[in-house]
């Protein structure tokens, strides 16, 4: 990831692979709208929360308000909420997105990156300045959203970024042979 310029976070944790049982229950909780799938997802994201580090906030990666109105909901968001009440570390709100961008999903990696770039800004008055943030996303594909969206947390003076997501999908065809994600349950594992 380091040679395709994903560089902004300091680390990734996700859950699960992108397929199968787990991808359909995210699409049926971000675009269908089934909102009561945030519990099961908040209990998978608190078994994936890296306890061996020491977070100050969880802030959503933010969708614009033009998705919102169209979905209804802030699926990120509210995912955050639960794994904070899980977990006892706050949602900090630090980030905003500032432009509206197409989907990711068909896109290049070049695209991908280009597409969000300068797309997040730190909202104002978030005092991220030497915080520990970890960053709340459902899918982590390339990097791209992620890494646009900790360069905007770093722009604005965190010192740590992580991210966590709900699945990684395997667009390196070989992130688990030594690349810098842990997989931390697959869905098949998963006991509720």
């Amino acid at each position: 990831m380091c040679a395709t310029g994903v560089t902004a976070f300091d680390s990734t944790f996700s859950c699960g692979d992108y397929d199968g049982a787990l991808r359909d229950l995210i699409h049926l909780y971000k675009y269908r709208r089934v909102r009561p799938l945030a519990a099961y997802f908040g209990g998978m994201l608190s078994r994936g929360f890296p306890r061996d580090q020491r977070f100050d906030a969880i802030v959503p990666v933010p969708q614009h308000w033009i998705k919102y109105l169209a979905r209804g909901f802030d699926h990120t968001r509210t995912l955050a909420r639960d794994l904070s009440r899980r977990t006892g570390v706050p949602v900090m709100r630090a980030l905003r997105k500032v432009r509206h961008t197409p989907a990711q999903a068909g896109l290049t990696r070049a695209r991908r990156r280009k597409n969000v770039g300068g797309a997040f800004a730190a909202r104002g008055g978030a005092r991220v300045q030497g915080l520990n943030l970890l960053l709340l996303d459902d899918v982590f594909t390339t990097g791209a959203t992620a890494n646009a969206a900790a360069a905007a947390l770093k722009k604005a003076g965190a010192a740590h970024v992580s991210i966590l997501t709900l699945a990684r999908a395997d667009r390196y065809g070989n992130w688990r042979a030594g690349a810098p994600a842990r997989v931390v349950e697959s869905f098949e594992g998963a006991s509720e």
